[in-house]
């Protein structure tokens, strides 16, 4: 059984014009649109669509205000989909649509799908990079961008009740993996046929900054470097969208680079480049919070503080107790 990652985010916005220039800016691809929708594609086949928050074809969330509504999940082969379909179905409500869609609610209560997905692999080939004493580029200039093109949908990300209880229904019923957990603030995990460090993140809607109830909070959209994340960017703010609290910069965690724009579809949307990739040879580790967030960053936000406290080990549930965890400084 195989989950190859998100198939399709169905967003619930509160203007529908406006959210819909965003994302054309953005740089996604539209594939069609009326006064009720706007759906874009993008290249690997894995699809954003936005509604009225108000239309009837949302499904209901516990998750408020405006953002995804649901997350449809990409599955490789019709077994893979049956199987996960009766293990579901033995524990709770499902419904199962004529193309076979597969629709039920995931954890606390994100309403949620399962599709058949052929996931296209897409291709990159960023520019090889020099420095003093190693030249990887030679009398070669680098490629000139001038607007981002995301091709992937990379991760979602939820502030939810209890982010250990979601982890767990994850792993039980849809075999997802931890990655990482940054402990006070989330689980990041990788479904079982993906190679991003991770999928989906499971933020406490406790944890400051955050609201105290349940709310979508980003999207990551895959770009090529760093160069076409900040030219998306620029691109961005010369049209007038706003950068994120967290501006651009590189997350410890994953090691990606990021840049956070605020998006009136509900919450933010990413440029994601240059992170880590994972299989089921990687051992989870265990993070504070702060050494977590950011390597470097543009912006700091105050609840992070400057002063870094950097503690992380191999992940206990994943070392057996008689060995080493590598920490190095946890307390």
């Amino acid at each position: 059984m195989a989950i190859t990652g998100i198939e399709s985010l169905l967003f619930g916005v509160e203007d529908l014009a406006k959210s819909t220039v965003f994302f054309d800016d953005f740089g996604l691809v539209q594939k069609s649109a009326d006064q009720e929708h706007t759906h874009y594609r993008l290249d690997e086949g894995s699809n954003v669509i936005l509604r009225h928050i108000d239309d009837p074809v949302l499904p209901k969330s516990i998750y408020q205000g405006a953002g995804v509504k649901k997350v449809v999940w990409g599955v490789d082969t019709q077994e893979s989909l049956d199987e996960l379909a009766d293990r579901l179905a033995k524990r709770q409500e499902i419904r199962v649509d004529n193309d076979g869609t597969v629709h039920f609610l995931a954890g606390a209560g994100l309403p949620s799908a399962l599709r058949l997905f052929n996931r296209k692999k897409v291709t990159y080939a960023p520019d090889p990079v020099n420095a003093p004493g190693h030249i990887s580029r030679l009398n070669t200039p680098r490629k000139w961008k001038i607007r981002a093109k995301p091709k992937t949908i990379t991760h979602t990300v939820f502030a939810v009740p209890n982010p250990r209880e979601e982890y767990e229904w994850y792993r039980d019923n849809l075999n997802f993996r931890m990655s990482e957990e940054q402990v006070g603030m989330g689980f990041y995990l990788r479904c079982d046929g993906a190679n991003e460090h991770h999928n989906l993140f499971l933020i406490d809607m406790k944890f400051p900054a955050l609201p105290g109830y349940p709310i979508y909070h980003h999207t990551n959209f895959g770009v090529e470097d760093i160069d076409e994340l900040m030219i998306g960017t620029n691109y961005m703010t010369r049209k007038g969208w706003t950068t994120g609290p967290l501006g651009s910069g590189r997350h410890r965690i994953a090691s990606a680079l990021f840049s956070y724009l605020e998006c009136p579809a509900g919450g933010e949307a990413e440029y994601g480049a240059d992170s880590d990739y994972i299989d089921d040879n990687w051992i989870p580790r265990e993070w504070n919070r702060v050494f977590g967030t950011y390597s470097w960053m543009h912006k700091v936000p105050a609840f992070l503080g400057e002063a870094q406290k950097w503690e992380f080990r191999l992940h206990p549930e994943f070392v057996p107790q008689n060995e080493s965890s590598g920490a190095e400084g946890w307390k």
